[in-house]
């Protein structure tokens, strides 16, 4: 029987690897080093809930209130970050990608990462897409544009495929498309962001054993997956 979900749309940063804590939130705490030199330092969680809510754009630009041309500076402490630093896939992770495609299922990524660091982390194992950052925010998230490609790229309806995301920009990015969301909660356990995810998703994954088994399941033995109504 043909899988559930014939592609999967996945983030990168939080839902593949562990890399908030080891490169975003550093580098991010480096540059205001240079750019805001005595502000208070930023604690993960509240970094953590700025990328969730409201974005990482929309933080750095109206309310940091970084000039473009610090918003540069602050680019390139990051890309030196993540160009020297590399994260950790969470366990089981890959494995659990290995046997979805071994079952026929298209693996993408949609990320604010860019797209050679994700293929970089990938190594032997890259995804079918990927689609990174991109100065364009049209066609990054929470925009629908490149799910829309993807959808395009394999002929696939909306309810062929599943975003699997751990913060709102990507539930958000999903209901634009018409494309089912299940929530990566394996990163982290905010009281706020937990309660939006499982409100406003399919499914709440707690682990990556139970990533498994939805991306696992079959066609003949799942429940319709509606798209939940209440996404801003």
């Amino acid at each position: 029987m043909p899988l559930r979900y014939r592609c999967l749309i996945l983030d990168h940063d939080d839902t593949a690897v562990d890399s908030s804590a080891t490169i975003h939130h550093p580098s991010h705490l480096a540059a205001m080093r240079r750019l805001r030199p005595g502000c208070a330092d930023l604690s993960l969680d509240d970094w953590f809930l700025k990328n969730f809510d409201p974005g990482i754009a929309a933080f750095l630009g109206a309310e940091i209130g970084l000039s473009a041309d610090e918003q540069r500076q602050e680019q390139e402490i990051w890309r030196h970050h993540t160009r020297t630093i590399t994260p950790n896939f969470y366990p089981g992770f890959l494995e659990a990608l290995d046997a979805y495609r071994g079952a026929g299922g298209i693996v993408t990524v949609v990320t604010h990462s860019e797209e050679e660091t994700v293929r970089r982390h990938y190594g032997d194992r890259q995804p079918d897409l990927v689609y990174g950052w991109t100065t364009d925010a049209a066609r990054r998230k929470p925009n629908p544009w490149p799910v829309e490609q993807i959808l395009a790229r394999y002929r696939l309806a909306p309810g062929d495929a599943l975003v699997v995301d751990d913060l709102k920009p990507g539930v958000v990015m999903a209901r634009a498309a018409g494309v089912p969301c299940a929530a990566a909660g394996w990163a982290h356990r905010l009281p706020a962001i937990e309660s939006y995810m499982r409100a406003n998703t399919v499914a709440y994954l707690e682990s990556i054993e139970s990533f498994r088994r939805l991306v696992l399941t079959r066609a003949s033995c799942s429940r319709s997956h509606g798209q939940p109504t209440g996404v801003p």
